[in-house]
């Protein structure tokens, strides 16, 4: 059975990417950290389209909890294998650089980047002897422009985004592709701050997006017919950014 995992997919981005996936056919691995109860809602949401999938509970920032419970997974379930990885679990803990504490960067950076790490490597052995895989990063806007206040996101998503090129470099001849996806301002828990109005004024096409167009575009880049784009960072951002 083929298999999408999505990190972080209880609600937001991650929801809607977990729903484009079970479309698709995949059965959906719908990861996250501590909110059961939308993780759950996530999966009824497959279920009640027609979709299939489970529960897969584990903190992309620790190591030790990818390799039991991930690499547990896999090692348990000869029949499933996961064609398509989506990272998408992220955090932000904005703040200017020289008021930052040492653990608002030690864990954006534990769980943007060395989430992104250690969870593909995992992932990648499967696809490597398959012969084929996808592999899409949820970056940002902040990784490619930078944003004052995220010198901690920026950097980890930026690193993301360097790790996306090289490894789409190494993988590319065994039929995987890796790619990214660079949200700007996507209506999510994670703008809910953010005063859209006024933000709505330097974006060209006038609103924040929402988190089914960036599925949208993640489910594209997983499909077979996106064979040929590899090492991509596709912006999503209303023309904010270019």
């Amino acid at each position: 059975m083929k298999c999408a995992l999505v990190t972080g997919g209880s609600r937001g981005i991650g929801r809607s990417v977990c729903l484009k996936m079970a479309s698709m056919g995949y059965y959906v691995l719908v990861n996250f950290r501590g909110n059961r109860e939308e993780a759950e809602r996530t999966l009824q949401q497959i279920q009640e389209t027609g979709g299939q999938g489970e529960l897969l509970p584990f903190d992309v920032s620790s190591r030790e909890q990818i390799t039991g419970v991930l690499g547990g997974w896999i090692e348990a379930h000869p029949n499933k294998y996961i064609e398509i990885l989506v990272n998408n679990a992220g955090i932000k803990d904005d703040g200017l650089m020289i008021f930052m504490k040492d653990e608002q960067w030690d864990q954006v950076m534990r769980t943007n980047l060395d989430g992104f790490f250690f969870t593909t490597r995992l992932v990648l052995n499967g696809m490597l002897i398959r012969k084929y895989g996808r592999i899409i990063n949820v970056v940002s806007l902040s990784g490619l422009k930078g944003l004052p206040g995220q010198v901690n996101y920026s950097a980890a998503k930026a690193g993301v985004i360097g790790a996306t090129k090289a490894l789409a470099q190494e993988v590319g001849r065994k039929g995987i592709t890796v790619n990214a996806v660079a949200p700007g301002f996507i209506r999510t828990d994670m703008t809910e701050g953010l005063n859209e109005k006024e933000l709505q004024a330097i974006i060209p096409v006038r609103r924040f997006g929402l988190p089914e167009e960036v599925a949208h575009a993640v489910g594209f880049l997983a499909s077979a017919e996106a064979a040929y784009i590899t090492g991509e960072v596709l912006s999503i951002n209303g023309g904010l950014y270019t």
